[in-house]
């Protein structure tokens, strides 16, 4: 199937041509007919499948007929909510290379940044919006966003933004969009709360789903080291003097794992960058795209921050802390060996991970290679440490006597 097929316009597929794509995904090809048909639909995909394009096609082509309203007469028709300012930008980027050939104009608004000029373009009139929940309750708050024209609202990577607390805010933005709205929830799963919040707002959905959530590509070369939990840092200079070469992304649990590892690896020689949530957006965008340039060759990353970004031609993950949750463990390696490229994951589990280990091979029907040839091997005996909380209080039971007091005393009678 080609893109011709699927009813698109001349200026979009001529857009299509231009950014080197020339047939549809298989998310595509399943997801383009439903929108097109104003049915709503609930897809389930991971990042990398190609799904942005999914729904941005087929809304530009819905929104084709509306376009040349004056700027100042046009209306905010499409609505796409995204759960992080770096999707929402690279969503935005989508839009832009899609439309070229269109009159549509579209905008993205986030926080973490100056609100003024986000509204100056917003009183210029645009008709597809993509934004963070945050920031677009605060601009309809002061009444610069009018959502009761949004024919279309996309909801991409629904899991993240439930996971990130936003179920209120998501609810009360479909609410402010018009009764007769089109939704399109995308998920990379579906578990039972996305399940409840597609009950709730959607209408007789189609669904979709593209390649089983347990599948890890056959061209990723999957390796395991067991590791003392105080040695990883060392184990992931040894691999990176000696074994791990070319565009690194290493993944940690906490914003403060990031920032430590990264000072230890610019202290060592590396080029090496991070993104988190406590970076300003600045930042986090100058840190990607000095990534993307190869200015620097490491990224380290937390999965909040790293979601749904797209980096091609990566060589290597490396999981320097195992994801809880099985699932995680996927779209993290997933993010190399793209495109039919060959791609290698490193992962480090120190004793109180390996429950994780087990669960994770469980999801993907797949013995991860272990490697023990390294100089910082975990001892197989090895117990998760217990830290156990210190007791404040007295030591003393009550109604005994302390020690001091047992001492003889000379008593005054």
């Amino acid at each position: 199937m080609s893109f011709k097929d699927l009813q698109l316009n001349r200026p979009i597929l001529r857009a299509i041509a231009e950014t080197g794509y020339n047939d549809p995904t298989l998310v595509q090809e399943k997801t383009i007919p439903l929108v097109l048909n104003k049915k709503d639909v609930i897809v389930s995909a991971q990042t990398g499948t190609g799904k942005t394009a999914a729904f941005a096609l087929p809304i530009l082509r819905l929104l084709f007929d509306k376009q040349d309203a004056s700027k100042k007469g046009k209306k905010i028709r499409a609505l796409i909510v995204s759960p992080t300012r770096e999707l929402a930008i690279q969503i935005g980027e989508n839009f832009k290379n899609y439309s070229t050939y269109t009159n549509l104009r579209n905008t993205v608004v986030y926080g973490g940044t100056s609100i003024e000029p986000q509204i100056d373009i917003l009183k210029k009139g645009v008709d597809i919006l993509i934004a963070t929940p945050g920031r677009l309750l605060d601009l309809h708050k002061q009444d610069i966003v009018n959502l009761d024209y949004v024919e279309t609202l996309v909801l991409d990577e629904a899991d993240l933004m439930l996971d990130m607390g936003f179920i209120d805010d998501v609810k009360k933005i479909e609410r402010l969009c018009t009764k007769e709205k089109q939704i399109l929830l995308f998920s990379a799963t579906i578990p039972y709360k996305v399940e409840q919040l597609a009950n709730t707002i959607l209408k007789t959905p189609e669904r979709v789903e593209v390649t089983p959530n347990s599948s890890t590509s056959k061209n990723i070369n999957q390796m395991l080291y067991y590791v003392p939990k105080r040695n990883k840092i060392e184990l992931c200079l040894h691999l990176l003097r000696n074994t791990i070469k070319g565009s690194i992304l290493i993944f940690r649990r906490t914003k403060f794992g990031v920032e430590k590892l990264e000072q230890t690896l610019l202290k060592n020689g590396y080029k090496v960058d991070s993104i988190h949530g406590d970076k300003s957006q600045n930042l986090r965008q100058e840190a990607l795209k000095n990534f993307k340039l190869n200015n620097i060759n490491i990224l380290i990353a937390t999965d909040v921050a790293a979601r749904g970004i797209d980096i091609n031609n990566l060589d290597a993950v490396i999981n320097f802390d195992l994801p809880n949750i099985p699932e995680t463990y996927v779209h993290r390696i997933g993010r190399t060996a793209r495109a039919g490229n060959v791609g290698a994951s490193y992962s480090f589990c120190s004793a109180d991970e390996k429950n994780y280990v087990k669960t994770i091979q469980q999801l993907i029907q797949f013995q991860i290679d272990v490697i023990d040839e390294h100089p910082y091997p975990l001892d197989p005996k090895a117990k998760p440490i217990i830290h156990k909380s210190k007791k404040t209080g007295s030591k003393h039971k009550k109604g005994r006597k302390s020690a001091a007091s047992k001492k003889k005393k000379k008593r005054w009678y």
